[in-house]
């Protein structure tokens, strides 16, 4: 079992930054990928970025040059900073630990979610 905790959302203007974090805790030696994924009010989930074994990283196009994913193994924490923040980007995001695969079926252990919310 692997737990995570979001924290670190909150309201931002575009244009602004915003860094949210995922403690993570279980048997996390076993985690193959980690990632953010955010979901919008009657939008379906999507994924953001993630983040691999030998931090081999992957994001969505919409936010390449302006999302960071990283990780501290010595802290169990995963960031996700946000920069150049738009209005399209408010949504809940979730951090998630996949044992098998950075794709979205593989991710079985999620956090609660933390807010995101640019205003224009």
């Amino acid at each position: 079992q692997v737990q995570l905790v979001e924290s670190g959302g909150g309201s931002v203007q575009s244009g602004g930054s915003l860094r949210v974090s995922c403690g993570f805790s279980g048997y996390i030696v076993n985690t193959y990928c980690m990632g953010w994924f955010r979901q919008a009010p009657g939008k379906e989930r999507e994924v953001v970025a993630t983040i691999a074994r030998r931090d081999r990283t992957n994001y969505a196009d919409s936010v390449k040059g302006r999302f960071t994913i990283s990780q501290d193994n010595a802290k169990n924490t995963l960031y996700l900073q946000m920069n150049s923040l738009k209005p399209e980007d408010t949504a809940m995001y979730y951090c998630a630990a996949s044992m098998d695969g950075c794709y979205l079926g593989s991710f079985k252990y999620w956090g609660q979610g933390t807010q995101v919310t640019v205003s224009s």
